[in-house]
């Protein structure tokens, strides 16, 4: 039974929240009027630069292929760095190898690194820049999804080898549903550090994409531009998020609940 207090308090709370927003925009806008532009434009410059934005191809494709880095890289993170939880989980000889050898080196390794390494191996391109995303990610992937396989219960694996003999079978009915949850929780968590790697490896090593098209505003003093950017990302993000892996997360979980 909901306790008749917390709808008051959940209207307080929200309206707190709106009440905060608008004193950040307030003082976001005072400031912009008492600085130079490039220093920090105001929310109403920023909104037609935006407009700008997205009425110019040139510009606008730049976003889309900074999509296709961010998605194709967490794919290939999240194969690669489930093949190797997996082999680790399925093959005991192999666990020291990728989880104290494999996973530390790459946990550690630096992603100016990459992408010092990735230029000097392939060059300027797109191909950099998953590749470098990808390096980066793959240990997130590795440890969450060992996470996810040292978790599954013992006494379901036994009752699940009684059944069957079938490893497939037993794989796919009950292995893969009680990775529902870390399955999620590495693509969420890879989703959201993409980003920050994807503006770093396409601004030293790609020719396209959101990263080199703020390199190009930096040097134009560009600064509406650059916040515009942000601002995408930002809601991108937190729009993919709300709305695909939280809806289907909650999904899976409604019909996989005792897994």
């Amino acid at each position: 039974m909901t306790d008749a207090t917390s709808v008051p308090a959940d209207r307080h709370a929200r309206l707190a929240g709106h009440v905060f927003t608008l004193l950040v925009l307030g003082a976001w806008a005072v400031w912009g009027l008492s600085v130079q532009s490039y220093q920090m434009p105001g929310p109403l410059d920023i909104l037609r630069r935006l407009a700008d934005f997205f009425t110019d191809w040139r510009e606008l494709r730049h976003m889309f292929i900074s999509f296709g880095h961010i998605i194709g890289a967490v794919a290939l993170s999240f194969v690669v760095g489930s093949a190797c939880a997996f082999l680790a989980f399925y093959l005991p000889r192999t666990r020291l190898m990728m989880h104290g050898r494999l996973t530390p080196f790459l946990n550690s390794f630096p992603g100016i690194g990459w992408i010092m390494l990735a230029i000097i191996w392939l060059g300027v391109n797109d191909l950099t820049v998953v590749f470098v995303i990808s390096m980066v990610l793959v240990p997130f992937a590795i440890l969450n999804m060992r996470e996810g396989l040292d978790a599954i219960d013992a006494e379901l694996m036994e009752m699940g080898n009684s059944f069957t003999r079938s490893r497939w079978r037993i794989f796919r009915t009950l292995v893969v549903p009680s990775l529902y949850p870390f399955v999620f929780a590495t693509l969420r968590v890879s989703f959201g550090v993409a980003w920050k790697v994807a503006l770093t490896a396409e601004l030293f090593g790609g020719n396209t994409g959101f990263g080199y098209l703020l390199n190009l505003a930096r040097n134009d003093f560009d600064t509406p531009l650059i916040f515009g950017i942000i601002l995408i990302i930002i809601a991108f993000v937190y729009s993919t998020d709300r709305w695909v892996f939280v809806p289907v997360q909650r999904r899976l979980a409604r019909h996989h609940g005792p897994a």
